[in-house]
C-alpha cells in the first residue's frame, strides 16, 4: 500500500525532483537519457527545468550520447542554464561511461580476427578528435600481452621509431605485433603514409623474425584490416 502511494504521489513533485525519485523508486534502467542527465546537472532556471534543459541538449546531438560525450567544456557551457560546474559534471559523466566500456574490451585475449582488434580498440581511439597510432603485442599464442601509443597527431610527416617498437616487443617476448590508427574524420581507406608505415615496420621486423600480422583502421563505429583486404 505504502509503495503505491508513492508511486501515486509522483506526479505532485517538482518536475526537477521526479528523476532522482524515479530511480530510487523504478531503478536507473526506468530513467530516460535526459532524465539520467537531469540528476548529473542537479537543477534548471526559472523558465526551464533540469529535464528540459536535458532534453535541448541532446536534442542538438540528435539524442546521440556518444555525440555528447565529444562535445568539449566549451561546448556544453554554451548551452543557458550550463554553467562551468554543470560542463564538468556532464564531462566526468561521459568520460567514466568511456572507461567503463574500455575495461570491458577484452583484455589478453587471443586474436582471432580483425574484429577482436577492433574491440579492444575502438573505446580507447575510436572516438578521438585527433589520430593516434598504437602498436598491440602478442605472444606465440596471438594473445594481446602489451599495447602502447606510437605516435599522436597523425602519420603525415611523421617519423616511426622502428628501434622502440621492436626494443619493446623484445623486452616483452612477443613475436607478432599489429598496428592500429584511427581515423577521426571516419574514412576506411589507407592513405600512402599508411602503407608506407606498414611497410618500414614489416621490413624491419623481419630481420627479428616479428610479424606484423595486422594494421587496422579504427573508426568510431567500424574498421578496415590490412589483412582481410589482402594489402598487408
Amino acid at each position: 500500500m505504502e509503495d503505491l502511494q508513492q508511486n501515486i504521489s509522483i506526479k505532485y513533485w517538482a518536475e526537477d525532483d521526479q528523476p532522482r525519485e524515479k530511480l530510487m523508486l523504478k531503478g536507473k534502467a526506468a530513467l530516460s537519457d535526459a532524465e539520467l542527465i537531469a540528476i548529473l546537472i542537479g537543477s534548471g532556471s526559472r523558465n526551464e527545468s533540469a529535464v528540459e534543459l536535458s532534453k535541448r541538449i541532446l536534442k542538438s546531438v540528435d539524442n546521440n550520447l556518444n555525440a555528447l560525450g565529444k562535445l568539449g567544456h566549451k561546448q556544453l557551457m554554451a548551452f543557458k542554464g550550463i554553467g562551468d560546474a554543470k560542463a564538468v559534471t556532464i564531462a566526468a559523466a561521459m568520460e567514466l561511461g568511456r572507461r567503463r566500456r574500455e575495461e570491458d574490451a577484452p583484455d589478453l585475449k587471443k586474436i582471432t580476427s580483425s574484429k577482436a582488434v577492433f574491440e579492444i580498440m575502438q573505446p580507447l581511439i575510436g572516438e578521438l578528435p585527433h589520430e593516434e597510432f598504437w602498436i598491440i603485442y602478442l605472444n606465440n599464442s596471438n594473445k594481446v600481452i602489451y599495447k602502447t601509443q606510437l605516435s599522436k597527431g597523425g602519420l603525415t610527416g611523421t617519423v616511426v621509431d622502428v628501434r622502440l617498437v621492436y626494443k619493446t616487443a623484445l623486452e616483452h617476448n612477443a613475436v607478432g605485433i599489429i598496428l592500429v590508427h584511427n581515423h577521426p574524420s571516419g574514412t576506411l581507406i589507407a592513405s600512402d603514409a599508411d602503407k608506407q608505415v606498414t611497410r618500414q615496420l614489416k621490413t624491419a621486423g623481419m630481420a627479428l623474425d616479428i610479424k606484423v600480422l595486422d594494421h587496422v583502421i579504427v573508426t568510431e563505429h567500424s574498421y578496415m584490416s590490412f589483412a582481410d583486404e589482402g594489402i598487408l
